[in-house]
């Protein structure tokens, strides 16, 4: 006698192992056997089978002391329970192809400058390694929340905070102090000497960039900038550089061709940007990473590589930065708190 039939509210979805082992007895016509099959002992497929029984509240089976059989329910079940498997299995397939495949839209965010300068050009030749790949970028120098937009994958460039997402580092930032010769000229205290000099100078910031983050031969400094020009836009604040407007800290990928033809020049050269910004891949998660995805970051960071192609032929003076010494000390003004020192999240 089989307890009354559950109701809606206590009924559960049959769990896929159920199904297996169902059809696994079903075909074999012997719990032993079935048993063997799925390292299972014969007392678990019994207990499962009974399990199952009395969930659905129908015999599945005929059972003697020498043979089980399907009863006219059973009989029907299996054949549902079969299709019911076969598209499970045709499903993980999909998927399995899917993830070991590079295939399919991959969303990307990245910074709009870098992405016209070293994404965009290399594009072709990717998607023709990859054909079955296709390409959705958001260009921005804004954070993007990639998990709640739903992109793939961030291209950042700046010093990541610890987050529960993963980070790939691709490429070192080299981050220089530069002008442009007009400025130099005119400016009347002429080029800076030293750090303390860019008191006396018009120091153009892009974005949240009112400190700037310094190593030198004499350790670290988080130096306050003032200037009389600030934008949102990295690519406003560079021509605004080339116009000679002031200083300013920029990346050789965004201005080596103008370091090269003398557009722009390095001023204080002893002093670099902070080592710790560099350009980053940031995804969701290690686990179950679709193949896209992963051959998208491993191309990019073989295009890269440890010594980026943007800083080939470039002098850049200046010997390397001693062990760290930070300083939040404004040139000429009294020492701040490291606490004080805001660190804007690097979304370039």
């Amino acid at each position: 006698m089989f307890p009354r039939r559950r109701t809606r509210e206590e009924s559960t979805v049959t769990a896929i192992t159920d199904l297996e082992i169902f059809a696994r007895v079903a075909r074999t016509g012997n719990m032993s056997a079935a048993g063997r099959e799925m390292g299972l002992s014969p007392a678990v497929i019994s207990k499962r089978i009974s399990l199952l029984e009395e969930k659905l509240n129908v015999r599945l089976f005929q059972r003697t002391t020498r043979q089980l059989t399907l009863t006219e329910t059973g009989e029907g079940y299996f054949k549902r329970v079969v299709d019911i498997l076969n598209l499970i299995e045709e499903a993980e397939n999909f998927v399995n192809r899917r993830n070991t495949t590079p295939r399919g839209l991959l969303k990307v965010t990245a910074p709009t400058s870098f992405s016209r300068l070293h994404i965009a050009p290399f594009l072709p030749a990717f998607l023709a390694k990859y054909p079955e790949i296709e390409l959705e970028f958001q260009l921005t120098d804004n954070f993007v929340d990639i998990i709640r937009e739903g992109f793939d994958l961030a291209i950042r460039i700046g010093e990541l905070q610890d987050s529960s997402l993963v980070q790939r580092k691709l490429a070192a930032d080299t981050r220089v102090i530069c002008a442009s010769p007009k400025y130099l000229e005119t400016n009347d205290q002429g080029e800076p000497k030293s750090l303390a000099d860019l008191d006396f100078h018009n120091c153009l910031s892009a974005g949240a960039q009112d400190y700037w983050r310094l190593e030198g031969p004499d350790g670290q400094h988080q130096l306050r900038v003032k200037g009389n020009i600030r934008s949102n836009s990295f690519e406003f604040m560079r021509e605004a550089l080339l116009s000679g407007l002031g200083l300013g800290l920029r990346s050789t990928w965004d201005i080596g061709p103008e370091l090269r033809s003398g557009a722009l020049q390095v001023v204080l050269p002893d002093y670099r940007g902070s080592s710790n910004v560099a350009i980053y891949a940031v995804y969701p998660c290690r686990d179950f990473m679709p193949e896209k995805v992963n051959v998208f970051i491993e191309y990019l960071a073989g295009l890269y590589g440890p010594e980026p192609y943007w800083n080939a032929g470039l002098a850049l003076p200046g010997p390397e930065p001693k062990a760290a010494r930070t300083s939040g000390r404004k040139p000429g003004g009294p020492a701040m708190p490291a606490a004080e020192v805001p660190r804007p999240a690097s979304a370039r």
